[in-house]
């Protein structure tokens, strides 16, 4: 008989699974104890709950200490406490697989304790503001169209270039190909300033992430007031109505504020 294999340990297991830690999502500004209705990441189902420190408190669930694969499942139970707690509190979003490795409440009010000035500072920060993302995308074949109607050069040697046998065009071909890559870049910058002048003045702060694809133009976080989402809306409306035949906005709100706050707590350090 060949040997007895034994099972292999999925990505979330380890050595110390029988170790329990608190595993933390965010900070709030709060007094005292509370709970919320969401369950923690993992499979256990455990609850989410508050360790309260002075006025603010840090959101948690019981967890083995384990490193959680930024899987799916993983990462939309992490959002999903995020947007529950949002409901009531400003948030200080915490890094994914964030874990207190003690079982110990004393763990997690010594990491409060330690940095208090700088959580309460953010948090009155944060206060009453949110999160709203922007997605700016050109779509294809109308965008080209409207680069030939507006580009006279590309387009008169387009109709050029369709009267000469294509394997005698290579070169010219290439050539196009060039000036309306250029075209192209040069109107997703002229766009993406449209875009940013008309909704920045009616944010706090505004993040321009990497764009991926030539035809993305925008990919923004913008940090608003709560008064002002309404606003924030209708600029968005009227742009899309303006320039919708020409670009697909991917407007998505509300968000924990990841690209302005996010915590990296060194739970080893505590």
């Amino acid at each position: 008989m060949g040997d007895i294999k034994q099972p292999k340990h999925n990505m979330e297991s380890n050595t110390e699974i029988n170790k329990e830690g608190r595993y933390i999502y965010c900070i709030i500004r709060h007094t005292g104890p509370i709970e919320f209705d969401s369950v923690g990441v993992g499979t256990r189902g455990d609850g989410v709950y508050a360790i309260n420190y002075k006025d603010i408190c840090a959101v948690v669930s019981n967890s083995p200490v384990i490193q959680y694969e930024a899987r799916r499942v993983n990462m939309m139970a992490h959002q999903k406490v995020l947007e529950d707690v949002m409901k009531q509190f400003s948030v200080l979003p915490v890094r994914f697989s964030t874990i207190s490795e003690s079982n110990d409440e004393s763990k997690i009010l010594k990491i409060l304790e330690k940095d208090y000035v700088k959580f309460s500072d953010l948090l009155e920060r944060m206060d009453g503001k949110k999160e709203l993302g922007l997605k700016a995308m050109a779509i294809e074949e109308p965008i080209f169209k409207y680069i030939l109607d507006k580009y006279a050069n590309i387009r008169m040697l387009k109709e050029k270039l369709s009267k000469i046998p294509p394997d005698k065009a290579h070169y010219q071909l290439v050539k196009i190909g060039e000036m309306v890559e250029d075209a192209l870049r040069n109107e997703n910058l002229l766009f993406h300033d449209i875009i940013l002048n008309a909704l920045s003045p009616l944010a706090e702060e505004v993040k321009t992430n990497d764009k991926y694809g030539e035809r993305m133009i925008m990919n923004a976080a913008f940090l608003i007031k709560n008064e002002k989402e309404i606003e924030f809306d209708k600029v968005i409306k009227e742009l899309d109505i303006k320039y919708g035949n020409l670009i697909l906005f991917k407007y998505v709100g509300t968000l924990p504020p990841y690209n302005f706050v996010n915590l990296v707590i060194n739970t080893k350090e505590n």
